[in-house]
């Protein structure tokens, strides 16, 4: 049985600021801790799991993983999930040291004030399924270790680079390479068909890109509209883009 100081150090990591403090994050179900097991950038701490899950999954975990793997009972693992309906399993995970980003030659996101967990955790999924390794996200996005954005991912969390800077800064440092801002008025991304290097920008889920980072777009871009919808959530709209451009 788990101790009431350990479960209450898991719930402890559903919160931004117990993360940062304990450099540690949390990732639930099947799929997603699979996959960040076969990470080579990210470093398993503990797994918790139900008794079946554990004996059917061992061959594979022990290849990946040589800690502790705990039983845990359904009860449990409801005390301890993030999750409104717990799944079989939760691993706990050190958090990645933010390295740097090479934009030049390819593809890259710049994410304004992504606020909302499922939008993230999707467009990080969107990104690997387009080959798109690299996202740049400004200071306010969600934080990429949020539970919600990590069940989002559905394990291309373990794939793509996510960082966190000051857009302004950024995108004034890499001012060599395009930069295409996602907007409802622009050339259409038709015309960019086969783009190979470029800086993506997708804003704001309600108010879009900032003023002061839209008009440091080298192109404003936009999906042509043939209905009355008003905009178009930013990770559909991401994920259109991508499959235009590629």
């Amino acid at each position: 049985m788990l101790s009431k100081t350990y479960t209450k150090y898991i719930q402890s990591l559903h919160h931004k600021k117990f993360r940062d403090v304990e450099d540690a994050f949390i990732a639930e179900g099947s799929k997603v801790v699979m996959e960040l097991l076969t990470s080579s950038k990210i470093v398993c701490e503990h797994i918790l799991g139900k008794a079946d899950w554990l004996n059917e999954n061992e061959p594979f975990i022990k290849s990946h993983y040589k800690g502790p793997m705990v039983i845990v009972e359904d009860f449990e693992l409801e005390k301890i999930s993030a999750l409104s309906t717990p799944n079989q399993v939760l691993g706990i995970f050190k958090k990645l040291q933010q390295g740097s980003v090479n934009v030049t030659g390819q593809i890259s996101l710049a994410l304004d004030t992504i606020q909302d967990p499922g939008n993230l955790g999707t467009i990080i999924r969107i990104a690997d399924w387009f080959g798109v390794t690299n996202i740049i996200c400004s200071d306010n996005c969600a934080d990429i270790y949020n539970p919600k954005v990590v069940q989002s991912t559905m394990g291309s969390f373990g794939r793509v680079e996510v960082v966190y800077n000051n857009l302004v800064d950024f995108l004034n440092h890499n001012s060599s390479v395009p930069i295409y801002a996602a907007a409802l008025n622009g050339k259409s991304v038709d015309e960019l068909k086969g783009l190979k290097e470029g800086i993506l920008l997708i804003g704001n889920e309600s108010k879009g890109i900032s003023a002061e980072i839209i008009q440091m777009a080298t192109e404003k871009i936009t999906i042509p509209r043939f209905g009355m919808a008003e905009s178009l959530n930013a990770a559909v709209a991401t994920g259109i883009i991508l499959s235009h451009l590629r």
